[in-house]
């Protein structure tokens, strides 16, 4: 255990937690909403530092992220535990585990276990990732103060429900971060068990704190799909960058949305265009490998420049970050 960053005592033994929007209220002996920091004789902890449940090598196009360093490799590992309940959590097994049960599973590594590996397998980054990393921060913050002193990289994979705190504490040392914008009011309030404000709120920090931010809008049908919402996520990330990529991926059946339908190619292709209507310069669509909608184009003449199949970049067709045909600077950071 370690004590854990970003809290406060209030008084009878409880404290406050200030790591991310939910700004739990803690009680002796009692959990945050993200069932990994608990309150000990009035000290509040981290239960999971150093307890990593996941950690594999992916491109770093899973993430998603296209517009950083494309065709790299990220150390990517996880905790258990998440300040959210989606309903269709991919990873729901390790992100709600702890909701679930009273252990804290995980394979004990120390940040400079985590760095080492990720050099020695050639990463260019470390992802933080699978479950929320705002939740294991105290862990996430020292590998990347050590990855950054050794020059790798670091990603968060984000949902984005952080408070302004604990964006300002980490964005020094994160290089890239995709953050979920999920849905709408509604859709947070039925789907997530969050608010959708504080998400807004932490994409403008990152961008404005200098983090390379891409956003990923996960599709359902009947839930986020219509046109005005579509269009709203557009107008809100033109609004901050027009340059942020979109991800507007498929959704398939999961968790607890076991009976909805997996997100038609035409709602993607629709969402492609609304954003690029918009005036985003970069949108894609995500989890249809193959279809086209994954590669990117110069905004400004409509050359095919990087050419994708899945996580996988097949044709490579600009240089020195700049369009082949017209010469416009693509944005990103360590594009081709």
């Amino acid at each position: 255990m370690k004590e854990a960053f970003l809290y406060e005592k209030i008084g009878n033994g409880k404290v406050k937690c200030h790591l991310c929007a939910h700004n739990c209220s803690i009680s002796p002996g009692g959990r945050g909403i993200c069932a990994v920091r608990e309150n000990r004789d009035g000290i509040l902890y981290t239960l999971v530092y150093g307890k990593i449940i996941a950690r594999h090598i992916d491109p770093i196009e899973k993430k998603p992220l296209f517009h950083f360093h494309p065709g790299s490799r990220s150390y990517s590992i996880a905790t258990v535990g998440c300040n959210l309940r989606c309903m269709h959590c991919q990873n729901y097994e390790i992100s709600q585990y702890p909701k679930e049960h009273s252990d804290i599973p995980g394979e004990d590594m120390t940040p400079e276990q985590v760095v080492s590996e990720a050099e020695l397998s050639g990463c260019k980054s470390i992802s933080y990732t699978y479950t929320e990393p705002t939740i294991f921060m105290e862990f996430a913050y020292d590998c990347a103060r050590l990855a950054r002193k050794k020059g790798i990289k670091n990603v968060f994979v984000s949902n984005g429900f952080m408070s302004p705190e604990s964006a300002r504490l980490i964005a020094p040392y994160l290089d890239a971060n995709n953050i979920d914008l999920k849905g709408d009011d509604n859709f947070y309030k039925k789907v997530v068990g969050a608010r959708r404000k504080p998400v807004l709120e932490t994409i403008r920090l990152m961008k404005e704190l200098g983090v390379w931010v891409e956003v990923t809008t996960l599709i359902i049908a009947n839930y986020n799909d219509s046109d005005k919402f579509l269009g709203w996520v557009a107008e809100f990330i033109k609004s901050v960058d027009p340059s942020i990529p979109w991800h507007v991926t498929q959704f398939y059946p999961t968790y607890h949305l076991l009976t909805e339908p997996r997100t038609p190619i035409s709602t993607l292709r629709k969402a492609r265009e609304i954003g690029l209507k918009a005036g985003l310069k970069y949108v894609y669509e995500g989890n249809v490998p193959g279809e086209g909608g994954e590669n990117t184009y110069c905004p400004s003449c409509g050359e095919l420049l990087i050419e994708r199949f899945g996580f996988s970049l097949t044709a490579i067709k600009m240089k020195e970050s700049r369009c082949s045909k017209c010469g416009a600077q693509i944005d990103g950071i360590g594009m081709p």
